[in-house]
């Protein structure tokens, strides 16, 4: 009995230590992303650095003083966790990007998107495996099969759109932002079904019907994950239509669009579909109908609640990057050959150089054949940004990368070591030297006065501008209110100089006779006396 008590006090102990530990590593990571804000902010004015950069080396700096104190045993708080990453982190920010994103520039530019992001994927996926397959087997880093090959491909393929999101503005450069944000989306959609698909097939011996599974595996869970993102929107939007809990609760119309937003993406990883697209264009549709029936102060609310959890997301994933690039196992196991890590290392950066060159240049001839105006074309300063913003890559490459060459996050084979430290490296290089030099970049090819044009002609019926009158025109916008000296071109003008009869003309006569009416939206929301809706028109009509 005496010895039964004794191993319970034992496990009760250690329990409580391992408990501790957890706290204090809360504890330091919470102070962390603290002072990652507070120096963000001192940063801010600064045209090289952003608050990833800046999260990425405070995580740089803590592992090295982690790994100076515990004398080369640990140099992180928290163990990387591709679980963690794709479940907690990822929905928050990819679901910010279409809850803001103006609509508008994004679906003008829908099929220029779609070929960057699928066609443009598979292309560079095809180069950096070729590659990968020709010069590591001449170095004999491993023994890597032809599914690891085309595992390697596929996470170099992964842009990181949570970087290029920081580093361009969607108010300054509308158009690049567009064609750069979709196509990171689209991207990494695309990059996480090849991984998935590589290792559900049996790719040892490749066939006719084995390629055309795999295309038509694509193909349908591209279309099921988009469609499930917009009926989770429809859905949340005839609820609160219906429903009108604003009138009683503004917190319960909250909690039912963040609940309904993050049901999309898990229901979508529940099916194995792509939850980055779901929550994408759940996002989108929730902006369009959704964010108009909720009251006023929901909509401010909402606003600012998506905005801050995607930001603390950026700034933990960059912090978490940066602390686990330390890893002092990993880096054990290939500290025989270090010349061969950065051989690797300096590869898969030439790969992902070529590889994105591949299709950004020839994709955007193609896209400009098809364009009649001069303005909607892509300018080669707006090739080679679009080229250069896109090299960075970041959490979704780790998270891969982990996931297919590490058991648990360890590993012990020289090669999967090998290929873990080099995806490091890779990662801390891009997002560093890359996203420092993006926004010179971008203020140098194009200078934000040759963007006024587009900001002026951007729509404004988007969360981001929330300010504007209930039942106004819509044309008002944040370009408005900082360039007050600007004219906007009348309704006759713009229609003299754009035909009415496009894509988006009947779409929104579609949307006016039957989506609105029944999901809400601008123009369709139900005004309950008394409620902050009633009271906000009153007042305009007043004015």
């Amino acid at each position: 009995m005496a010895i039964d008590l004794s191993n319970l006090m034992e496990r009760s102990l250690s329990m409580l230590s391992s408990d501790h530990k957890s706290v204090v590593s809360m504890n330091l990571f919470v102070a962390l992303l603290c002072a990652c804000i507070v120096i963000g902010h001192l940063l801010e004015e600064n045209r090289w650095m952003n608050e990833s950069i800046t999260a990425l080396i405070i995580g740089l700096c803590t592992g090295i003083v982690i790994l100076l104190t515990t004398n080369g045993t640990s140099s992180h708080v928290l163990m990387f966790s591709e679980d963690l990453f794709f479940i907690y982190l990822l929905p928050p920010i990819i679901f910010n990007a279409g809850f803001q994103v103006k609509k508008k520039q994004f679906f003008r530019n829908f099929m220029t998107i779609m070929l960057f992001g699928a066609v443009g994927t598979l292309i560079s996926f095809v180069i950096i495996s070729a590659g990968a397959v020709h010069f590591f087997k001449q170095m004999n880093i491993g023994t890597l099969k032809i599914g690891d090959y085309l595992a390697i491909g596929a996470i170099f393929a992964a842009t990181d759109s949570v970087c290029t999101l920081q580093v361009l503005n969607q108010d300054e450069t509308p158009l690049l932002y567009s064609l750069v944000f979709g196509e990171g989306v689209v991207n990494d959609a695309t990059s996480v079904v090849l991984f998935n698909a590589i290792q559900s097939f049996d790719l040892s011996h490749i066939n006719l019907s084995i390629a055309l599974k795999f295309v038509g595996s694509f193909f349908y869970l591209f279309i099921a994950s988009t469609m499930l993102g917009v009926i989770a929107g429809l859905l949340s939007a005839f609820i609160i239509k219906k429903l009108y809990m604003g009138r009683h609760s503004t917190d319960r119309e909250v909690a039912l669009m963040i609940l309904m937003a993050y049901l999309s993406y898990m229901l979508a990883e529940l099916f194995y579909l792509s939850g980055i697209l779901t929550v994408f264009f759940c996002g989108i549709v929730m902006s369009h109908y959704t964010w108009h029936n909720v009251t006023e102060s929901s909509r401010v609310t909402t606003k600012h609640a998506f905005a801050t959890l995607s930001f603390v997301a950026e700034i933990f994933i960059f912090l978490y990057v940066g602390m686990d690039a330390l890893d002092i196992e990993k880096w054990r196991v290939v500290r025989d050959s270090p010349g061969k890590s950065v051989g690797v290392s300096a590869i898969l950066l030439g790969l992902v150089l070529l590889g994105r060159a591949a299709f950004v240049f020839p994709l955007s001839f193609l896209s400009n054949l098809t364009k009649t105006s001069s303005h909607e074309k892509i300018g080669l300063k707006q090739q080679l940004t679009i080229w250069w913003a896109g090299l960075m890559r970041g959490a979704v490459s780790m998270a891969l990368a982990y996931k297919q060459f590490t058991s648990s996050g360890h590993t012990k084979l020289h090669g999967n070591a090998i290929m873990i430290t080099s995806t490091i490296t890779v990662v801390l290089f891009s997002t560093v030297v890359f996203g420092l030099m993006t926004q010179p970049l971008v203020r140098i090819l194009l200078p934000s006065s040759k963007n006024l044009s587009r900001m002026l002609s951007d729509e404004s019926s988007t969360p981001k501008s929330f300010i504007v009158p209930l039942l106004g025109n819509g044309q008002g916008s944040e370009a408005d209110l900082k360039t007050p000296n600007v004219t906007r071109p009348t309704s006759l003008r713009m229609l003299l100089a754009t035909p009415s009869h496009t894509v988006h003309h009947y779409w929104r006569k579609f949307d006016d006779a039957f989506m609105r009416p029944v999901f809400g939206g601008r123009g369709f929301v139900p005004v309950v006396p008394g409620s902050p809706l009633e009271q906000s028109v009153h007042q305009w009509q007043q004015e």
